[in-house]
């Protein structure tokens, strides 16, 4: 590879000067690199890298490198001239550096030099050498040959942060190793949920690997505390401030009163921007004598844009899990975010399914007012979907009046995960979750008796079966929902309810499965399943005078 990049002609036969040199030649001298008390690269034939503005970078032909120490991983990245790089985590007793080595196994044709090569990342080696003086040292202080010394960590590391609370420790700790004497950081990002308004990430000096997260319901961001505080100014487009607190600046925010308590001096709120125009805010409080520099400030200001779309990146991941979870279900958003996302995707399940249904619903919605009629309806909803939440349950579909909701059982490939449950333990999450949902139904009409809505009443029915849990639909428009006969059934069963006069009606396969005790309601014909079904309830139940017994399957 040439020492530097000459001058070309642009594409109308100008000379193009050139500002982005690179040079990959001989070191002079002997370099040895150091991890954990072992010598891990030792030669006298390094080449070393050099890349505009960033740090050379010491290659080693793999002879003269402890090849022995690494472990070849699946990460890879990718330079437009040196092409793509293999990654390996080197590991010496008790410690390890992921990630830390890398070759150009097949460079590109200009960089055709550096193939085989090995580099380490300067800053996780515990030491450097050139002919054996040490140049080197693991958290020692460096210089960048950069103005600016937080676009270097922008550039190189801050992308490796894989949530907005590491981003935030990483930043903050970007922030002391280059000099910035901040005592805090508070970055605020607003969140599109529908309990919650932000999230917070806090960290302080006193525990500096630390950031707290802190969820900021709708509530508190409507609480007379939040709306004094700067942040309602820089949320509303205001733009930012700064006050220094050891003067005869006015404490115009309570906050600011606690920080000078606490000794702070300085306090600076920028605004934090994203694409779609949202507003978010991060702020920076330090206790040293005359507070933050102007270079301190301008270097931070310099790279919020930036800075900015990286928390960007995680929001939008997060506002996205959130709607997936709100609207599809927790377990099912998890799929559609694992890539099930075309018309068809999904998979056979082995699952209780869980139908319910709000009774008199018609003459309800025709004698109260829309708005009555889905307060109810939302209430009714509250006592159902709740107690399958609170059991363990995904509530798959909201279907008019009714509820469909199901609890996943172990397969051969899941059993034995965290979560992963057995037919009887989820046909226990089921009845619990169907009683539980009875005594909240019962509680709000008691709560609410004598008012204007007359009480709730229900059906719930209970059924196991083999269903296919995927997406139906359109091209243009999916649904996420169980399909089967199974599921099926599971309705019929619930149509029972009302006939037979109890709450709660179970098929003989979930009774068998089920290992409390069952009330049998006798064998009954299914609308549209040919033969007939012996049907249970929970022991306990309102049902004919049969006592309580275990059940075995039964067959049409």
């Amino acid at each position: 590879m040439s020492a530097g990049t000459k001058a070309r002609e642009g594409p109308s036969g100008h000379a193009v000067t050139p500002d982005y040199t690179i040079s990959f030649e001989a070191h002079p001298a002997r370099v040895r690199v150091v991890f954990n008390g072992v010598t891990v690269a030792d030669s006298a034939r390094a080449m070393v890298f050099r890349e505009a503005r960033y740090r050379p970078v010491f290659y080693f032909p793999p002879a003269d490198v402890r090849l022995d120490l690494m472990e070849r991983t699946d990460h890879h990245t990718h330079c437009p001239f040196k092409g793509n790089a293999s990654y390996w985590t080197l590991r010496i007793g008790e410690r390890s550096a992921g990630n830390a080595v890398w070759s150009y196994e097949d460079p590109l044709k200009i960089a055709r030099a550096m193939k085989g090569y090995i580099a380490f990342y300067s800053d996780r080696m515990d030491a450097w050498y050139e002919d054996d003086e040490q140049v080197y040292a693991r958290d020692s202080e460096e210089s960048t040959p950069r103005d600016n010394p937080l676009v270097d960590w922008l550039l190189c590391e801050a992308w490796e942060a894989a949530t907005s609370r590491e981003l935030t420790r990483r930043f903050a700790r970007a922030l002391v190793k280059n000099g910035v004497p901040v005592t805090r950081v508070r970055v605020v990002i607003q969140t599109l949920h529908p309990l919650l308004a932000a999230t917070a990430y806090a960290w302080s000096a006193a525990a500096a690997e630390k950031v707290e997260k802190t969820l900021l319901s709708h509530e508190v961001v409507q609480s007379d505390r939040f709306l004094q505080s700067p942040l309602r100014p820089i949320f509303d487009g205001v733009g930012g401030f700064r006050r220094w607190l050891d003067a005869s600046d006015e404490d115009d925010f309570p906050v600011l009163k606690d920080l000078k308590a606490e000794g702070m001096t300085d306090y600076a709120a920028m605004p934090m921007p994203f694409s779609d125009g949202q507003i978010n805010a991060i702020t920076l409080a330090t206790d040293a004598p005359g507070g933050f520099s102007t270079a301190d400030l301008g270097h931070i200001h310099e790279i919020l844009p930036v800075l900015s779309r990286f928390y960007e990146v995680h929001a939008k991941r997060r506002n996205a899990v959130t709607l997936l979870q709100t609207f599809l279900g927790k377990h099912t958003g998890e799929r559609v975010l694992d890539g099930l996302i075309k018309r068809g995707d999904g998979e056979n399940i082995h699952a209780v399914l869980w139908f319910c249904d709000l009774r008199d619903s018609t003459p309800l919605a025709e004698s109260l007012s829309r708005e009555a009629f889905l307060a109810h309806l939302n209430r009714f909803f509250d006592c159902m979907a709740g107690a399958v939440f609170d059991n363990g349950g995904e509530v798959l579909r909201f279907i008019g009046d009714a509820v469909l909701a199901i609890f996943p059982v172990a397969d051969a490939e899941t059993t034995g995960r965290e979560g992963a449950v057995g037919w009887a333990e989820a046909c226990d999450m089921a009845a619990k979750a169907a009683r539980e949902a009875d005594r909240r139904i019962a509680e709000l009409n008691r709560s609410s008796a004598g008012g204007d809505t007359p009480p709730l009443r229900f059906g719930i029915g209970l059924h196991v079966g083999d269903v296919t849990y995927g997406n139906i639909g359109t091209a243009e428009r999916l649904e996420f929902t169980v399909i089967g006969a199974a599921a099926n059934q599971a309705s019929r069963i619930e149509g029972m309810s009302k006939t037979l006069g109890v709450p709660i009606v179970m098929s003989s396969e979930f009774a068998a499965e089920y290992q409390g005790e069952v009330r049998s309601l006798g064998r009954h014909k299914l609308r549209g399943i040919d033969g007939e079904r012996e049907l249970y309830t929970l022991a306990g139940g309102e049902a004919p005078d049969s006592g309580p017994r275990k059940a075995t399957p039964s067959t049409p």
